[in-house]
């Protein structure tokens, strides 16, 4: 198990942008399936939206990418950065709300030297709330 101090060691995300609290399973260069506990303090139930807070699709596909990023740490790229170059084939099936217990889980594509491409799920409970395929690029911390 990847506690968030370790998590942030792996990537530069900070509160309020670092969606990942834990990551619970670790395949090195296959797979990673993390967590994120949704609460009403998080900023973007705010705004989106007042009277019926749900989580925007675009950050449960950004939780998928810090996840990847993780894994690509976890995978022999640690003190490199991974950035995402592209989202695909993105669906929104569910709403997630205060109180839902995000799931995450990546798998590898493909992951040969710079750009990797994974897909990724997102459940709550037993059910599928998002899925995407997404490619990013490894490389130096600074571009």
């Amino acid at each position: 198990m990847i506690d968030v101090k370790e998590i942030m060691k792996a990537l530069p995300h900070r509160y309020p942008f670092l969606m990942l609290d834990r990551v619970t399973e670790v395949e090195d260069g296959k797979r990673a399936v993390g967590i994120k506990n949704l609460t009403m303090n998080e900023a973007f139930f705010q705004g989106h939206f007042p009277g019926n807070p749900i989580m925007p699709g675009v950050l449960i596909v950004e939780a998928l990418a810090q996840l990847s990023g993780v894994l690509a740490y976890k995978s022999g790229a640690a003190g490199k950065s991974t950035y995402f170059l592209s989202i695909e084939k993105a669906k929104f099936r569910k709403p997630v709300v205060p109180g839902d217990q995000l799931r995450l889980e990546v798998n590898v594509l493909r992951g040969r030297g710079a750009i990797w491409r994974f897909s990724g799920t997102a459940h709550v409970g037993d059910k599928l709330v998002a899925e995407a395929e997404f490619t990013a690029m490894v490389t130096d911390r600074e571009l």
